[in-house]
C-alpha cells in the first residue's frame, strides 16, 4: 500500500494492545463467528489484523490454527501475547500469491477493504480465492457510505480508497465471482442505546424519500467464493 500517510500510521493511530472483554468476545460472536458459522477446528486468515483483538478472541474461542497478517511492522509488539505466535508481518497481496500456502476455511478483512481503490480491491479478492478451501467464507466489515452515520469512520482516515454501499458491495462480489451470502450492519451501543437507534431509523425512513437500507454506520457482508467453472 507504499507509504504516504501510512509512514506515520502507528503515531495516528496510538497503537496500543487490545485487552480482550468478556463484551468484546460476545460481540464477535454475535457479529461474526455465528452469522459466518465458524468452528474451532477451522484453519481462519485474517488479513490486515491490527494489532489482534480478533486474534485473540479466536485463540479464547479454542481455534489452534490461525495467522494475522498486517504490513506494520509497529504492530508486532502490541500484539496480544495468546495470538503472537499467529502474527506475521508481511504484504497482504504477496502472501496471497505464494505457491505454496495453506488453504484457509474462513478469511475475515475488518476494516480493510477500504484502504484499497476499487481495482486493487477486485484484485485481492481474485487472488484470495487460490488460498480457500472448500466451502470457505469471507467476512468483511467497512464503514457503511450510505448511512449517514458511517461519514466519520469513511472520512475520518485519509488513508481511506474507496466508500462501499451494500449495492457496492454487491458488486464487487459480483466482479470477483463471489457470492454475497449476507449483509448486516454492526448494532454499536447498549440494548436502550441500540432501541433509541431503531426507533430513530424508523422514525427517518417514513420521513425521507430514499432511506438507506442499513442505517448502521459499518456494514458486515459474508462472502463466499463460486464454485469454479473449469
Amino acid at each position: 500500500m507504499g507509504q504516504g500517510f501510512y509512514a506515520s500510521y502507528a503515531r495516528h493511530k496510538g497503537y496500543q494492545t487490545p485487552i480482550l472483554t468478556k463484551k468484546a468476545i460476545g460481540r464477535f460472536d454475535a457479529e461474526i463467528w455465528r452469522p459466518a458459522q465458524f468452528q474451532a477446528g477451522h484453519r481462519v486468515l485474517e488479513l490486515g489484523c491490527g494489532t489482534g483483538m480478533f486474534l485473540a478472541y479466536l485463540a479464547a474461542k479454542g481455534v489452534d490454527d490461525f495467522l494475522g497478517v498486517d504490513h506494520d511492522p509497529n504492530l508486532a509488539d502490541h500484539i496480544p501475547q495468546s495470538a503472537r505466535p499467529h502474527f506475521r508481518c508481511a504484504d497482504l497481496a504477496a502472501l496471497i500469491e505464494e505457491a505454496d500456502g495453506p488453504h484457509y476455511d474462513r478469511v475475515v478483512m475488518l476494516d480493510v477493504l477500504e484502504h484499497f481503490d476499487a481495482e486493487r480491491a477486485l484484485a485481492l479478492l481474485e487472488g484470495l480465492k487460490a488460498r480457500m478451501a472448500p466451502g470457505a467464507k469471507l467476512v468483511v466489515k467497512v464503514p457503511n457510505a450510505a448511512s449517514p452515520w458511517g461519514s466519520q469512520y469513511q472520512w475520518g482516515d485519509l488513508t481511506h480508497r474507496a466508500a462501499y454501499t451494500p449495492l457496492s458491495l454487491g458488486q464487487l462480489a459480483i466482479a470477483a465471482d463471489y457470492r454475497l451470502e449476507a449483509v448486516y450492519d454492526q448494532k454499536q451501543g447498549n440494548r436502550r442505546r441500540r432501541f433509541t437507534d431503531a426507533l430513530v431509523h424508523r422514525i427517518l425512513s417514513w420521513a425521507l424519500l430514499t432511506p438507506p437500507d442499513y442505517w448502521g454506520a459499518n456494514l458486515y457482508a459474508i462472502l463466499a467464493p463460486n464454485p469454479s467453472k473449469r
